[in-house]
């Protein structure tokens, strides 16, 4: 973080919310740390040291405060710029990376050594990925005891701790106290695994342009798959053979509500995690605009929707044979191709699940192997890659993971059966998380930025230019198909008809 010791005090001692998720406090005096919001009396200038992160107050011995509970802080990337390394192995480990492996295993992920990650950690974050994983589990454990009245061996489960024992020492160490002791709620405990959901918020960096998000997700909910209804968005998942849904609407304080209602408690920090993947809960909307608005055309765009974010995947694979399906073809063709898909070869919820417009799971590449694509009613040629693409995924489930730069993945992405350009850039914006992925062939995007005579630039052109909007392009997309009258289908040029 850019910032020295003198300006963090002066963001404390003025509550400066701009700072909140991107510096945290910690008191010598008290041991404990805080947000820069934090409501108690601010502690002279002596007494704090500043961290860039809340794992790296932990690590230095800090326990989180009770009063401003920094769990519920955004979760910033802003360090992306600096160090898409990090940022990658950040979402591999929220996503549980880290609780069955080593980060021996995490470097192996992402291609880089041991050593080199644990240097990156320590020069963006000021901790070791195992310390970052830590934090995790505990902050999100401290929030599943203050919202929700889940009893504490399915908080320990539900928060990635490996044993109750383990959860119950952890805290007692930390807190000095047991966890139950932190409860805020009365009430007599609610199992998750009688059915009932799990509540939780996930909070954001305001602004957020809701309903934006939700009507890009409404033009591709898949039927029986996800809906878009009442404010807020449904849809089914499956993880590791086990099937649920989730539900994400708006809620008070600059954060998101989460109803989860899946069997198996263990699988909540994966879930949590996907949901503030799709929803791009960690993105800085205030630093992405400031750059994006040096463009004249982008300033106009980005003071008309100043909250925009690019909407994320659920899943790699459900994310590619949608993206094959739709080549050349509308949003509203894609769609019935999907479904026809889903009811052709999605698997059933179970019943005390499943609910009106949500039904089914979204087929694995397991349940399409062998599947009769071309009855769907498309070109052979476009058959043939989806079957391709779902032998590859069943061969490498890891196929989707991250790479070490945009390039080495724009490259592993094309060489899989019907990735053209626009779709591996597609792919590496919503799946990979790609902040400066950019389809530059894209129609919509050439379409938004014709002159006043209806010329559009070429692709190498849109191209020069955009490389005024790094590490922004993703979100320079968004504004610019966002900007046309009426939304459209982003088209693909002859590359992907040629893969495909």
């Amino acid at each position: 973080m850019d910032m020295d010791d003198d300006a963090c005090y002066r963001a404390l001692t003025t509550r400066d919310a701009r700072f909140d998720g991107r510096l945290f406090v910690g008191v010598k005096t008290t041991g404990i740390y805080c947000r820069p919001i934090c409501p108690a009396r601010t502690p002279k200038r002596e007494n704090v040291r500043f961290y860039p992160a809340a794992a790296a107050a932990q690590s230095a011995g800090f326990r989180p405060c009770l009063r401003c509970r920094p769990e519920t802080s955004p979760d910033l990337a802003a360090w992306r710029g600096a160090s898409n390394t990090v940022a990658r192995a950040l979402s591999l480990i929220e996503g549980g990376a880290l609780d069955d492996n080593d980060v021996d295993g995490l470097a192996d992920r992402l291609g880089v050594g041991e050593r080199q990650l644990r240097r990156l950690f320590r020069k963006h974050l000021g901790a070791s990925p195992v310390a970052v994983a830590q934090t995790r589990r505990v902050l999100l454990a401290k929030q599943l005891i203050h919202e929700t009245r889940l009893p504490m061996a399915e908080v320990a489960m539900a928060s990635g701790f490996g044993s109750v024992r383990r959860f119950n020492e952890t805290f007692q160490q930390l807190y000095d106290r047991p966890p139950a002791a932190l409860r805020r709620l009365g009430g007599a405990d609610e199992s998750a695994s009688h059915g009932e959901a799990v509540q939780v918020t996930l909070p954001y960096k305001p602004p957020y342009d809701w309903d934006a998000m939700l009507a890009f997700l409404a033009m591709r909910a898949i039927p029986k798959v996800e809906r878009v209804a009442g404010g807020g968005y449904e849809r089914s998942l499956g993880i590791g053979g086990v099937a649920g849904v989730i539900r994400v609407e708006p809620a008070a304080k600059n954060r998101i509500a989460v109803s989860v209602r899946f069997p198996k408690i263990s699988a909540l920090p994966a879930i949590i995690a996907r949901v503030r993947r799709v929803f791009d809960l960690a993105a800085d909307p205030a630093a992405i605009g400031q750059h994006l608005a040096q463009d004249p055309v982008l300033a106009a765009l980005v003071a008309k929707r100043p909250g925009l974010r690019v909407p994320g995947a659920w899943d790699g694979f459900e994310l590619a044979i949608r993206a094959i399906l739709g080549q050349q073809i509308t949003v509203v063709a894609a769609r019935g191709l999907a479904a026809k898909l889903v009811a052709g070869y999605g698997e059933p919820l179970p019943e005390n699940l499943a609910s009106e417009g949500v039904t089914h799971v979204f087929p694995t590449p397991r349940r399409l192997i062998g599947a009769d694509f071309a009855a769907l009613g498309m070109p052979r040629s476009r058959a043939a890659a989806l079957s391709a693409m779902t032998e590859a995924v069943a061969a490498d489930p890891l196929i989707f993971g991250p790479k070490r730069t945009l390039e080495e993945a724009i490259t592993a992405l094309r060489a899989l059966p019907g990735i053209g350009e626009w779709t591996a850039q597609y792919i590496a914006m919503r799946e990979l998380r790609e902040p400066d992925a950019f389809p530059a062939a894209d129609i919509g995007l050439m379409r938004a930025l014709a002159d006043e005579n209806g010329k559009r630039p070429t692709p190498a052109e849109l191209s020069a230019r955009a490389e005024a909007w790094r590490p922004w392009r993703a979100y320079a997309a968004l504004h610019l198909w966002s900007s046309e009258a009426q939304p459209t289908q982003p088209k693909e040029m002859s590359d992907d008809r040629d893969a495909a």
